[in-house]
């Protein structure tokens, strides 16, 4: 590994720079939101705090939440629905934050008026959905794009390299646990089956994500786990096989909080999270030179990362991308499929 980066151990090991997007000094779009909840407004403060973008509007069922939100988070336009947003000419991207089963829909809007979009994660809730959603944006010419933000971050960028570079040999095998305890008791997004409510969709996409970011995309999926009878998943352990052999395992809960931490383990070392994976995180590698730790020179923790894949996209449609070179729509496609097989593994409580 060649980098001005030094290893904070005795190892003789040095780190490749980040190639996360600069958060600064890029190509700046004009943001449209779609949805007022939590994400939307973590979103949009990151973007201001933090980059050159700005969310220009925002859009949800009510005008009243919308103007809300607008106050909140420093938006100049407030529109009711959807169509409303996707139609505003100041917009050049769209932002899709509304509940999981709203995603694909409020999606083919956007791209319908010929709107790049980013769609919060999970991309869609079945193959089918992420399928139309896919083909609708290609035959637009426009970016559609998962807003698996944890890709975007730097360290995802450093060990992306590192994989790549064969730095801990061929990779055999990765974990990940992405876990956090909810009162379903209380209701809310959770705990509603029609808006995708359990743990698969929102959390445990995180730890197939990982997985599948190390080891490639699974052709093998097999899975255990529980359900409420409504379909709302209340945690699951997930194996995943490749067709070259190398296999890893995600595992997800709505009952308990889990480290949220992550391995990647190949011929000649090893890679151990020592961060939540889902956030800007350091990470250690272990090979026979002994063990180095990379850490996260930036000043942005928690969801101030989500700002890195709003500069990411900005930078890809500069160059006239309509796909992600580091999470495509074929991976988001692979993400959906194994969230989906292993929705339908699981025994119902």
């Amino acid at each position: 590994m060649t980098s001005s980066t030094a290893p904070s151990s005795s190892s003789s090991l040095t780190f490749p720079e980040s190639t996360a997007t600069p958060l600064r000094g890029g190509p700046a779009l004009r943001w449209g939101v779609i949805g007022t909840g939590e994400i939307a407004g973590d979103f949009t403060d990151a973007l201001h705090a933090h980059t050159d973008q700005r969310v220009v509007a925002v859009s949800s069922r009510t005008l009243d939440k919308a103007e809300r939100f607008a106050a909140s988070h420093g938006v100049a336009t407030a529109v009711e629905g959807q169509e409303a947003l996707v139609a505003l000419a100041e917009v050049d991207v769209v932002y899709v934050a509304t509940p999981h089963t709203s995603h694909v829909p409020d999606a083919l809007l956007a791209i319908g008026a010929g709107k790049h979009v980013l769609v919060e994660k999970p991309f869609a809730t079945t193959t089918e959905e992420a399928d139309r959603l896919i083909a609708a944006a290609r035959a637009a010419g426009v970016l559609a794009m998962e807003a698996m933000w944890t890709r975007y971050v730097p360290h995802s960028t450093v060990l992306a390299r590192l994989l790549a570079d064969g730095e801990i040999g061929d990779v055999r095998l990765a974990t990940a646990d992405v876990a956090w305890a909810n009162d379903l008791s209380s209701g809310g997004r959770m705990a509603d089956p029609s808006l995708g409510g359990g743990a698969l969709l929102d959390i445990g996409v995180y730890a197939v994500w990982f997985a599948q970011f190390a080891i490639g995309r699974p052709v093998d999926v097999r899975a255990t786990g529980t359900t409420r009878a409504d379909g709302v998943d209340l945690e699951a352990a997930i194996a995943l096989r490749t067709a070259e052999g190398r296999v890893g395992t995600a595992v997800t809960s709505l009952l308990t909080t889990s480290p949220g931490l992550g391995t990647i383990s190949g011929s000649t070392g090893t890679v151990r999270m020592l961060e939540h994976l889902v956030f800007p995180a350091s990470f250690e590698v272990s090979t026979a030179d002994g063990t180095a730790t990379w850490r996260d020179p930036s000043v942005l923790r928690g969801r101030d990362g989500l700002a890195y894949e709003a500069t990411a996209l900005a930078a890809f449609v500069a160059e006239g991308r309509t796909d992600s070179p580091l999470h495509s729509l074929d991976d988001a496609r692979s993400v959906t499929a194994v969230l989906e097989a292993t929705r339908t593994s699981l025994t119902v409580v």
